[in-house]
């Protein structure tokens, strides 16, 4: 079997995940899941019983959840194209250092700002979780400033499946109004170039629901309905 990739919409952060995918030039399919109505199914949580886009069914059945563990299994089959490390080395230590930051301190510094859009809130509270939020996105933009330098990738000369990870988060900048990305000249340096990436712009197609075209292994999109009778077992 194909491998899946369940993917969220409107701009989940399942999006670095496609772009990896491309990367590796693998192939793959793709589930669409809408948020938040299908991403609470009862169907859709067979694949992932917290109800959290990514997932990916793998060829033989089983589900990886959580971008990180679906990273570093795309990332293991990557090493050749230097898009990953092999475990033990110091480039993975270093690669997954910068993957950890990502998902934490990047990833969680827009957390206030999504929960203050998509929930109910008496004004003073959502004002006050708002500044919050802006406080800890400009502190992590200035924390990833710094640790890209003048290197032209995260991790250096070479791109890797952490500036897809990226490219999927520094995007949320565009729905909360927050940090002009070019005081951070670095960053919006490798975000233009990244932006400008044949996988990156098929994976705002394929979210917008236009014509793709992939460079990479895509072979189609598939229902969940569908995707559910390849499930061998449930998530971890």
């Amino acid at each position: 079997m194909t491998p899946i990739l369940f993917y969220g919409v409107p701009s989940g952060c399942s999006f670095g995940s496609i772009v990896a995918l491309e990367w590796l030039g693998q192939p793959y399919r793709l589930g669409r899941i809408e948020m938040p109505s299908v991403v609470t199914s009862d169907a859709y949580r067979r694949i992932n019983p917290v109800a959290e886009t990514p997932s990916l069914l793998t060829a033989d059945g089983a589900v990886i959840s959580e971008t990180v563990a679906i990273l570093h299994h795309l990332g293991a089959r990557g090493t050749d194209r230097r898009l990953a490390f092999p475990q033990g080395t110091h480039d993975f230590d270093r690669w997954n250092q910068m993957l950890g930051f990502l998902n934490t301190s990047f990833f969680g510094s827009f957390a206030p700002l999504w929960y203050a859009v998509e929930h109910e809130l008496e004004p003073q509270a959502k004002q006050a979780l708002t500044e919050y939020g802006r406080a800890k996105v400009r502190k992590a933009h200035a924390q990833l400033e710094a640790m890209l330098g003048d290197r032209p990738w995260l991790l250096g000369e070479h791109r890797t499946l952490v500036d897809a990870y990226f490219v999927g988060i520094a995007r949320w900048t565009r729905y909360h109004d927050v940090v002009d990305r070019r005081d951070y000249p670095a960053l919006q340096r490798l975000f233009e170039k990244l932006e400008a990436d044949p996988a990156v712009q098929f994976a705002h197609a394929i979210e917008e629901q236009r014509s793709a075209v992939s460079a990479g292994g895509f072979e189609g999109e598939v229902r969940l309905e569908e995707a559910l009778a390849s499930l061998r077992r449930p998530a971890a």
